[in-house]
């Protein structure tokens, strides 16, 4: 999907439009747009922290989902085999 989002800017759209395609209108076409879509105070949201170009995949830090803060570790140790 990422490369699809870096097409858009390429094409023209904006970086903001482009993170507004992916967020706001889809929940506002699905009706939920009360709770979801914008970074707003008492609406439900999940995060990605990123250090540098958020549109690099390869530079996410951490996670927040449902209020818990996950590192790339953390997340990726049930995968690990032991050493």
């Amino acid at each position: 999907m990422h490369l699809n989002l870096r097409a858009m800017v390429r094409y023209g759209m904006t970086p903001d439009g482009v993170l507004r395609t992916v967020t706001y209108l889809p929940v506002k076409k699905m009706g939920v747009a009360e709770d979801l879509g914008t970074n707003e105070r008492g609406k439900l949201a999940d995060f990605v922290f990123v250090t540098g170009n958020p549109q690099e995949a390869n530079h996410v830090q951490k996670v927040m989902k449902n209020g818990w803060i996950h590192t790339v570790d953390d997340m990726l140790a049930p995968y690990r085999k032991d050493e």
